[in-house]
This record gives structure tokens, sequence and C-alpha cells, in this order.
């Protein structure tokens, strides 16, 4: 054959592209890359997966900004809020979303166990903006967008998920069916739990339609590995285990023994305390864990309360070893509340409505939120997972509901959970809403009555994202992991939760908790990290010292002699986790 004629391509205009007779004069080599080029097209749109959602994706500003700016996290110390030292200290980040979850995804990678979100509904009536703009009902690309925004932050989000976490997503019939075909694809179709349905108003439902009168909504919920959630109060899935019945059977309903001490719950000191048996023997949480680390899924009050109301029980094994159990009664939850499982069908969630909500807001006093969720709707999905120390995020924090859920929740089962909160700043939300609202629930108030509402105590850490820039994240300048290095401080203390800063000049910075120490070292130049050191070894208190390299595992192998320092590369690993998640 001879050599193909630029002719024959006339039919294929790419964009940009024309038919002049000048641009298809091009030689035998360009027209065989032409013609390959279409092969590889052509193979792709055959190996394009036959099942999914399909939609065109649209850039977005916040997303594309990562590709120069790296997030960090900056402190805004004036607005810390401490009342008990010996609580959990939880996190309100403001800024988008996007970034705080680029942030995460270092800092808490797999370490959380509940996510809550109620993102956007995509009305078309002002509730979602995408580039600073807000979509309407007459955007042609009005679900493209909103499927957009949600995947790549559902992508982030499934990396900070335990194997044994939850995630509950809010939305409604407009982009319902939507979600979870994206759901499917990102956490995996064998993931889902369940689509939960709730009441979200009161009486004969709303107005909205002209055809029906629509009062619910729905919750998707999603496991990190599903085999390896399990739902505290409602899974009653296996009905043959509630074989035993007491004085209690025609109300509480047959029970199962539960093990009260759990090593596959995340360790807290304050849930390893001594229980002693009706032979005065002292029992420990390893001791329910085979001698393996461990603690007891309830505090020590809500153990007292238990025993008190015959929801425990001590007994010996088959190998005469002490075992402390709860009773897990079918019609009976763990707060001593009756549930009538014949009039609640399983996936509806009923008793809360969105007026519940309203009037919640007025009580505190705070700004007017639109379409907020109710607090006791939160608490009651957050206190399905059986942790009840977890780490519980909510990157689309709203009014802060998520973050007062989780401090009456503590308050009502003596749990220590911890928030951290995601919101930007727009119309002052951040500050206005979702702060205020925290520092009125911690500090107490007085509500529009006059009532004086008393404080449910608590810590609170506020941090804005911020950036370092940078040429691209797939060629960072040494000069950018430099002043990378001298600005993550906050971030790395958030990592090893260590998070007041004890001490900061040219050569490092230190964070502690009061039991261990985070210290960053700034500088290629190590003739004062041996002072650093010493430093940290005054005491036996656990120290992690994050040591500035161009590339990992360099001081690995450093001050071994020290078994209280554990030694971290920085900036590295931090570089590599954005790099990563460019790649989504």
């Amino acid at each position: 054959m001879g050599e193909p004629s630029a002719t024959l391509f006339c039919f294929y205009k790419q964009p940009g592209h024309s038919c002049s007779p000048m641009s298809d004069k091009l030689n035998a080599q360009e027209l065989l890359k032409e013609v390959e080029k279409l092969k590889q097209e052509i193979k792709t749109l055959k190996n394009r997966k036959k099942y999914g959602l399909v939609w065109e994706e649209k850039p977005e500003q916040v997303v594309s900004d990562c590709q120069n700016k790296l997030p960090i996290l900056k402190e805004v110390k004036n607005k810390a809020i401490i009342t008990d030292k010996n609580k959990p200290v939880n996190i309100l980040m403001e800024g988008d979303n996007y970034h705080s979850l680029s942030v995460l995804n270092y800092t808490h990678k797999e370490k959380v166990d509940v996510i809550y979100i109620d993102p956007p509904y995509n009305t078309g009536n002002n509730d979602f903006s995408y580039n600073d703009a807000y979509v309407d009902s007459e955007d042609g690309f009005r679900h493209s967008k909103w499927l957009s925004f949600i995947q790549r932050r559902l992508k982030l989000a499934k990396n900070l998920l335990r194997k044994n976490g939850l995630i509950f997503i809010s939305v409604n019939d407009i982009e319902q069916a939507n979600l979870k075909i994206v759901c499917d694809e990102v956490f995996g179709e064998k993931n889902f739990l369940a689509n939960l349905v709730w009441q979200n108003k009161e009486g004969g439902g709303s107005s909205d339609s002209k055809y029906f009168r629509i009062k619910h909504e729905y919750i998707l919920v999603y496991g990190g590995v599903k085999d390896l959630c399990e739902i505290a109060g409602d899974n009653i899935s296996n009905l043959e285990r509630y074989k035993q019945t007491d004085c209690y059977v025609k109300t509480r309903g047959p029970f199962y023994l539960q093990k009260l001490g759990m090593g596959s719950i995340q360790y807290s000191k304050s849930l390893d305390y001594p229980i002693t048996t009706p032979d005065g023997f002292s029992v420990t949480p390893k001791d329910n864990n085979n001698g393996k680390k461990a603690c007891w899924r309830w505090s020590m009050t809500k153990f007292e309360w238990g025993l008190k109301n015959d929801f425990i029980v001590i007994k010996k094994d088959k190998t005469d070893v002490w075992q402390v159990y709860t009773k897990q009664y079918l019609n009976c939850d763990n707060e001593g509340s009756i549930i009538n499982r014949t009039q609640r069908p399983f996936g509806v969630i009923d008793g809360f409505s969105s007026t519940q909500a309203t009037k919640e807001q007025s009580g505190i006093n705070m700004s007017k939120f639109t379409y907020p969720k109710p607090k006791d709707l939160i608490s009651y999905l957050i206190s399905r997972h059986i942790n009840t120390s977890a780490i519980v995020v909510d990157f689309m924090a709203g009014s802060g509901t998520t973050g007062h859920a989780v401090l009456d929740l503590n308050r009502i089962d003596g749990g220590s959970r911890k928030f951290i909160l995601c919101t930007n700043n727009e119309n002052n939300i951040c500050e206005d809403i979702t702060y205020s609202r925290i520092k009125s629930v911690i500090n107490g108030y007085n509500s529009l009555s006059g009532e004086k509402i008393s404080g449910l105590g608590g810590n609170l850490k506020y941090y804005k994202t911020d950036f370092v820039s940078t040429e691209h994240i797939n060629k960072i300048s040494d000069e950018s992991k430099i002043k990378l290095t001298y600005q993550a401080g906050e971030m790395i203390a958030l990592r090893e939760n260590t998070l007041e800063e004890t001490e900061k000049n040219d050569w490092w910075q230190i964070f502690t908790d009061g039991k261990k120490q985070t210290a960053i070292y700034f500088k290629e130049d190590k003739t004062k990290l041996q002072s650093l050191v010493s430093k940290l070894t005054k005491t036996n208190n656990k120290a992690i010292l994050y040591i500035f390299s161009w590339g990992k595992n360099e001081y690995k192998n450093e001050f071994s002699e020290y078994k209280n320092i554990r030694i971290e590369d920085i900036p590295e690993p931090i570089l590599e986790v954005y790099k990563e998640i460019n790649k989504l």
C-alpha cells in the first residue's frame, strides 16, 4: 500500500482542529499517529465499564488549587475552649472541606470511626454553590456539578474510615438514586449497609409537591469493611441468639450476653479500669481478651449504672476464668429505653423532625440556619457504632449539630467520643453559627425564655486551612519542602494528638498533651539535633521526633538507644499523601 491520504481523516475532527486544505496536508508519520490515537480511543470506549453512572466531570477551582498549593493548618488560639483537661479535645476546621479532607488524609488516615454528612440537596434553590456560583434548577450541568462535587469528597472521606467504621449520608429524593450508585463505586457495593428512611416532618407532611405530601428523607449507610462492622442496638438480624430470659422478659424481652471487654475498640485509658467479681477478684479488660490489650465498651459510670439496673453479668466461663458481660435485650437498648419492634420497621427512623431541630437552634439563641438536622437524630446514628470513644467527623458541619450531638451523647453514656467538624466561613457561618453553637453548649447559655442551660463541658481547638505555595504537586522544589516543614507543625500535632505548643524556635517546635511530646526538627543541619533529643529524654514520657530529610527513612535507625523516642520523616510523607490525592 502507498502512503495514506490525509483527506481520509476529515470525518474525524478534534476540538481545535479544522479541516482546511492546509491542515489536511499531513505527512505519513503524522497520519499514522492519528490512526494510533483513534485506536486507543476506541479501545478505551470498549473497555469502559458496562454498569455505573456516567456524567461530565466539571472542573472545580478548590481542587485545581491543590496542584500548586499544599494545604496546612493554622490554629486560631484565641478561639480555643478548654474546660477540662481530662476530656478529649475536639476540632473545628474553617476552610473549604476539600482542603480540610486533604489535611485529614495525612492526620487521620484509617483513624475515623464515624462520618456523618448532610450535603446540599441540589434543589436548585440556592442551596448548592459550585465555583462560587449557586447552581439553579435551569443549569444544564446541575447534576454533573453535584456528582463531581460529592464524589471527590467521598473518595477522600473513604481513606479516613477504619475498617469497622461507618459513614452516614443524608439525602432526599433529588439525588438519592445518583448518590447510591456513586457510593457503591467509592465504598464498594459489598459494603452497603442500609438506606434508612427517617420521618423529617410532623403532621401531614410537606406541600412542596402537588402530587404527594412528602414527609421523609434518606440516610445512606456504608461500612469500611461490612463484615467487620457491628451496629449497636438495632443489629437483630440473628434472632436465634436471643435465647436467655430473666424477670424483665415481659418488657425487655429475651437477651444474649456480649463481652464488655473488647480488643477491637480503640484503646482509651478511661475505659481501662478494674471490675470486682463476686468473690473479690479484680478483672481488667485484657482478662476478657485473652491477655491482649483491650478496654471496656462502657465507662465506669455507665458500668455502675448497668450493675444497678441488671444489665451486667459477671460469671466464670467454661475455663473457670471470670468474664464480664452486658445483657443485650431484644426490646430494650443499653440506655434502658424500651424499643417497640412491632411498630418500628427495620430501616425506618421516626421520632425526629426538622421542627425539633429549628427549636433547638432557637433555644441556643444562635443565628438561624436553614434546614438543620435534629441533634437526637445524629446522636442516634453515632451511637450505632459500638465504640464510645469514637472519632466522629462531619466535613459539612453547617450549624454544628454533629458536634452538639457528640457532646450530649458523651453526657448520656459517659463516653469519650471526640468530633472533627469542617466548614467554610461563607457568610461567617463557621464563626457566627458553628463555633458559636459549640461554645454555647460547652460553656452553657441562657435560652430565649431566660432559662439558664448548664454547659456540657469539653474542649475545642479552632483551626483555619492555609497553604504553602509550590511550583506543581508533582515537582516540589527544595525551597517548598523546607517551607512546608516549618509550617506543618499544627498538622503533625493533630496527627499525634498532642495539641498544646510548648516551644518554638528557629530549629524546632514542640507540642504536648501532658503525657507525650511531639517535636519537629526543621533543618538539614543536624548540629542542634542532639540538644533536642536530650530535651525530649529528660522524662520517661513517650516522644515522637519528626526530622527534616530530603527522602524517607533516613533517620529511622538513629537514636535507637532511646526507647521512648519514635522517629518520623518530614516532609516527604505529607507530599506522598497529597500526590496520591491528586490522582483521584
